[in-house]
């Protein structure tokens, strides 16, 4: 069987605080939205603005530091897998898409920053490297 390939990478803003629940076993569960937007000039010169909203599930770990430090309006990296999902509501088939976060970057200070997060949020990514540190000779 050929190889295949199932990767999402999105850099957005977060529309609402996580929901935070448990499984019946205790597994952490995040859910968010973020939106990611495009713009361009159309024929006439006028800039348009498309706006699309993603919807992402963290498991586990991810999912109390995502619970934990993410907050509406915040600016972050999420790596994941699409996979698509059905369940019934009021006896109709519903079908949803949604990113299976693997890592999550936070990219701006919004109030509690990557720098002050505690040690263990490093496992948001897998590695120390993908946490911007504090660098108090940065111009800005």
């Amino acid at each position: 069987m050929a190889k295949s390939l199932n990767k999402v990478q999105l850099i957005g803003n977060l529309g609402a605080d996580p929901e935070m629940r448990y499984t019946s076993s205790g597994i952490a569960v995040a859910t968010f939205r973020i939106a990611t937007s495009n713009s361009w000039k159309d024929q006439d010169g006028n800039t348009q603005e498309r706006t699309d909203w993603h919807n992402i599930v963290a498991w586990r770990k991810l999912a109390e530091i995502c619970g934990e430090w993410l907050k509406k309006g915040r600016r972050i990296y999420i790596e994941g897998k699409l996979q698509t999902r059905s369940y019934e509501k009021d006896g109709v088939k519903k079908y949803i898409t949604e990113v299976v976060a693997d890592d999550m970057i936070m990219l701006d200070g919004g109030g509690k920053g990557p720098a002050e997060a505690p040690a263990d949020a490093e496992t948001a990514s897998g590695t120390a490297d993908s946490m911007p540190e504090k660098n108090d000779d940065l111009p800005f």
